[in-house]
């Protein structure tokens, strides 16, 4: 028998040259996938180290993290275009393969998903040396856990199953869930409302109805302060997105109006003078700057005098800082001028016939 009339002989449903083609392409391609991971991946990885942009990295790492079976199943199946199959093993080999592609695929799409995540966070951490990457972090196992529930619905109506109808399971006990867990839910979403829209951000002085405090914390549900104090604060994430909060830490000066009163007994010579001292002392004092003092009003017990300035700083401990330099420096100069502050009395006339 010549070699021709050998290579015709049926073995199955296939002819020996058939199987030889078909071992030959297998062989070609499993070698041309391993020049390629071995000596061609390893060059580009090298470049792309070289490079500043690290996106390339990404696209390097996640081609080195296709693995073997991947490989394998590229060869098998450029080689079994060649042969004819029974049915039940090309549905085993379809199979395999759909579910192989698609675990593939789901990986490469979660390292972009840490990719993109990861440079958010580190933008943000750059701009903010206390931001809270909990909500980021968040967000990306919700976008991969998206990806994989896709890919399985895929995979499943790839394999012959209607997903209408699990769709349709899946929405109603959704919303069952959904409904359970109302609360929870509404300040995990408040969450990522507070993130996008900045209200607020970690190390600010706020005030939220009668609660006041430094951001501690912005978490998933709720946020966490430290009041003047010390004590821990913890307000749910939706309290805030309804709430008018008041944040100082955004002021670039603050405005402080204060009062104090002097005696009756204080003449009108040396009342006239006040104002000019407190501008004196507060000129004195860096950080503030006065606006206006002035002789307000008569009091039951006290010539009373209003004092509006502004300080350059935000900080709380800052502003008390100055407050109380300038107490001291009214009280000073007050007692050096022989000018009394008034204190609540009063006088009782007796008249006898």
């Amino acid at each position: 028998m010549d070699s021709s009339a050998l290579l015709r002989v049926s073995l199955g449903n296939n002819s020996l040259e058939t199987y030889l083609c078909a071992a030959g392409t297998f062989f070609a391609v499993w070698f041309g996938l391993w020049v390629f991971r071995t000596i061609i991946l390893r060059k580009i990885s090298r470049i792309a180290k070289a490079t500043q942009n690290d996106f390339d990295d990404v696209l390097t790492e996640i081609l080195r993290s296709l693995s073997v079976p991947f490989y394998f199943l590229l060869a098998l199946g450029a080689a079994s275009q060649f042969i004819a199959q029974p049915p039940f093993v090309s549905k085993a080999g379809y199979w395999g393969a759909v579910v192989v592609l698609v675990y593939t695929a789901i990986r490469a799409a979660t390292q972009l998903v840490d990719y993109f995540f990861e440079r958010v966070m580190k933008k943000r951490l750059r701009e903010d040396a206390k931001f809270d990457p909990s909500v980021v972090r968040l967000l990306g196992r919700g976008l991969k856990l998206l990806v994989w529930a896709v890919a399985l619905l895929l995979v499943a109506q790839n394999l012959g199953y209607n997903i209408s109808a699990l769709i349709a399971g899946l929405g109603i006990g959704g919303l069952a869930v959904a409904f359970a867990l109302q609360n929870v839910l509404s300040d995990v979403f408040a969450s990522f409302s507070l993130y996008f829209d900045k209200p607020f951000r970690t190390g600010d002085f706020i005030i939220v109805g009668e609660d006041m405090g430094t951001v501690e914390r912005i978490g998933i549900k709720s946020t966490r302060l430290t009041s003047l104090w010390g004590e821990q604060i913890v307000l749910p994430n939706k309290m805030l997105t309804e709430a008018r909060v008041r944040n100082y830490q955004r002021m670039e000066n603050r405005r402080i109006v204060f009062s104090f009163g002097v005696l009756y007994e204080t003449s009108a010579e040396k009342l006239r003078r006040i104002p000019q001292m407190v501008r004196e002392v507060v000129d004195g004092i860096e950080l503030a700057d006065l606006e206006r003092a002035h002789f307000k009003k008569f009091g039951d017990s006290s010539l009373d005098f209003e004092v509006m300035y502004n300080i350059r700083t935000s900080d709380y401990t800052q502003y008390m800082n100055v407050q109380q330099d300038i107490n001291f420096g009214l009280v000073e100069r007050f007692e050096k001028e022989g000018i009394g502050f008034a204190y609540p009395t009063r006088t009782v006339y007796l008249h006898k016939e």
